[in-house]
């Protein structure tokens, strides 16, 4: 009769799941802040839809894009943070942010977001 160890120990179960479960964590911690980051971007891309460069200016452009964050709900980041420029003959939203996930006690997880949204340019049809 053999009598060799066959499969993992219970020890060995421990040590092969903490890693998975630290992943998992860090995961459902990171997710909201990716919900948010989509609901900025539709924003943004709503607002690019809407409104055509020639017609537009900042305070109009940021007057539509509160109301957009007022619907999707964005609390972070603010109206005013989001730059409004205008340059080479277009209008361009750059919506240039990091935002943080605690971890574990003083530990943080930080994402940097960076999404620019260039007006079309000529009226409506």
């Amino acid at each position: 009769m053999r009598r060799h160890q066959r499969g993992v120990t219970t020890l060995g179960w421990i040590m092969l799941m903490i890693p998975v479960a630290v992943v998992f964590y860090a995961g459902v911690r990171v997710a909201p802040i990716y919900l948010n980051y989509m609901n900025v971007n539709h924003a943004l891309n709503q607002v690019q839809s809407e409104l055509f460069g020639d017609g537009a200016t900042a305070d109009s452009i940021k007057t539509l894009l509160a109301k957009r964050f007022d619907v999707e709900g964005i609390e972070f980041p603010d109206v005013k943070d989001i730059k409004v420029s205008h340059g080479t003959g277009k209008w361009v939203i750059e919506a240039i942010y990091d935002d943080q996930a605690p971890l574990f006690a003083n530990v943080f997880l930080l994402v940097s977001f960076d999404k620019s949204v260039t007006l079309k340019s000529g009226g409506g049809d």
